[in-house]
């Protein structure tokens, strides 16, 4: 980016200028920066998020940090620290000067170093090692926290997948669209595994957890001990039990290996049965016909995301999808696919050269469950995320845990969720003893539309609109009693933001 015509803070700018609370655009030499004032003190950081390069001049100041507009990951202003995911890296800092009525932008703060951990009585029985059963985004999240914390001893992360820990996000969006080339999706280097000494073992598959002995079978024969344990074994696709005869191809969509399936037929056909109206199941349609494949959706409900986000915000997604060329085969199901031939319920047929079926996802729970973890529809952790065995966690899609916010017990299927949670329980693991308490976030993509949604409504009795759905500028609050639940919004990233924290003050 060209930055000429940004003012130079290390020139300095009026005190004037920059109002509390507030964010200023600007540069330090030729590199982007923003200056925040808050109170008596002012900072100065980079200007991009670390995740997607969100602009943080349209962020939200909380305190000492500011928030990304994009996907709401956080940073600490003093320091540059990345603290909430889906950020990982931290932004620049530099030392801030005030001399009479103007400031002044001085050296680059050098990134602080990992913490030194101390031995606390707590953290003892971590303190040999940490196994993590999941290569996703809260195993990751966890090992990488551990590090960043001082954790020196032992990380190990299992993962069923053959692919280090990559962006899942972008398998049905920018992936699957083709603009995303591969290179860009593991989230970390290989270097970064051998550099922070974190063993990860791909292809390998927990078979069995001794939740006495503290080890862990691996289906290839190998036993792991561990000190403290995290599950984080995701979530599996829901398949249906469809006759499929005469060479039928069928995909579904969990894995970088899956999207790249997808792919490789996409190139060489020109019609796509998609099987459910789900989140997965239309950003897979909006991808594909962004590839210029006749798209078709089969699903059993009449709208949707009804029960997700209402009748009036699911029909606009559904008319955006159509409006770019979907056909909507709704209210039934797939009966058989006969090679091309894909035969509904109503015995009506679509040709499609292959099906994805995204019909939803199921908590990986055997392996918990076999081990004698409490079950509750997920697994069953406190306000700490420690499941019913002391020194075994869990996070991500399988954990249900307590939330202060709705009041109930929830398990939320989301990326930034689960590599928040993984945060925590790192800390957790080390003996921190911090609740989980973040407002849950997600975001979709559907072609040039982006909805974003904080907070967790399950059931609601209210659902107030502020702005226009059909000009792609809204706020959509769900309430339960008069009491605000969450909000979707569209074109409305600082109002999102700003509902985020009120949440957490509620």
């Amino acid at each position: 980016m060209d930055t000429s015509n940004l003012p130079d803070f290390r020139a300095g700018i009026d005190i004037h200028r920059v109002s509390d609370g507030s964010i200023v655009s600007g540069r330090v030499d030729s590199e982007e920066a923003i200056l925040v004032r808050r109170g008596d003190a002012y900072f100065a950081v980079g200007a991009q998020c670390t995740h997607y390069h969100g602009a943080l001049a349209s962020g939200l100041i909380v305190g000492d940090t500011v928030r990304c507009p994009l996907h709401h990951a956080c940073f600490n202003l003093r320091t540059g620290a990345a603290l909430r995911a889906p950020a990982l890296d931290p932004i620049a800092c530099w030392r801030v000067e005030r001399i009479d009525e103007k400031i002044f932008v001085r050296e680059r703060i050098p990134e602080a170093p990992a913490r030194v951990m101390p031995s606390t009585a707590d953290a003892k029985a971590a303190l040999n090692s940490v196994a993590i059963i999941g290569g996703g985004a809260a195993g990751l999240a966890a090992a990488d926290m551990l590090r960043r914390e001082g954790y020196s001893a032992r990380i190990t992360i299992i993962s069923a997948d053959d692919s280090a820990p990559y962006d899942r996000p972008n398998l049905s969006k920018d992936f699957l669209t083709g603009n995303a080339p591969a290179e860009w999706m593991p989230l970390r280097s290989a270097e970064y595994y051998s550099e922070r000494k974190i063993e990860l073992l791909l292809g390998a598959k927990a078979q069995s957890i001794d939740i006495r002995q503290h080890t862990v079978m691996l289906a290839n024969g190998r036993q792991l001990d561990f000190g403290a344990l995290l599950l984080a074994t995701g979530a599996d696709p829901v398949r249906l039990d469809i006759p499929a005869t005469g060479g039928a191809r069928l995909f579904y969509l969990r894995s970088f290996d899956d999207s790249r399936a997808i792919l490789a037929a996409a190139a060489s056909a020109r019609r796509v049965v998609v099987v459910g109206a789900s989140f997965i199941g239309l950003e897979v349609a909006a991808s594909l016909r962004q590839r210029g494949l006749d798209v078709r959706v089969v699903g059993p409900e009449s709208i949707p995301f009804q029960r997700v986000l209402g009748i009036q915000l699911g029909t606009f997604i559904r008319d955006v999808h159509a409006s770019h060329g979907v056909v909507f085969h709704l209210g039934t199901s797939v009966a058989r696919i006969d090679g091309s031939r894909v035969t509904l319920n109503d015995a009506s047929t679509i040709e499609a050269d292959f099906v994805v079926l995204g019909v939803g996802v199921r908590p990986a729970i055997t392996l918990a469950e076999q081990a004698g973890l409490a079950i509750d529809r997920g697994v069953r952790v406190n306000e700490y995320l420690e499941t019913s065995a002391t020194g075994i966690f869990a996070a991500g899609d399988i954990a249900r845990w307590p939330d202060p916010h709705s009041g109930d017990r929830i398990r939320v299927e989301h990326w930034v969720v689960a590599e928040r949670q993984g945060q925590v329980a790192a800390l957790n693991i080390l003996g921190r003893r911090q609740r989980f308490d973040a407002v849950p976030f997600f975001w979709s993509q559907h072609y040039d539309l982006t909805i974003n949604y904080v907070g967790h409504a399950e059931s609601w009795d209210a659902i107030d609109i502020d702005g226009s759905l059909n000009s792609r500028d809204c706020a959509v609050t769900y309430k339960r009693g008069g009491r605000i639940l969450a909000v979707a919004s569209i074109s409305r990233d600082l109002q999102s933001l700003q509902a985020e924290r009120d949440l957490e003050l509620k």
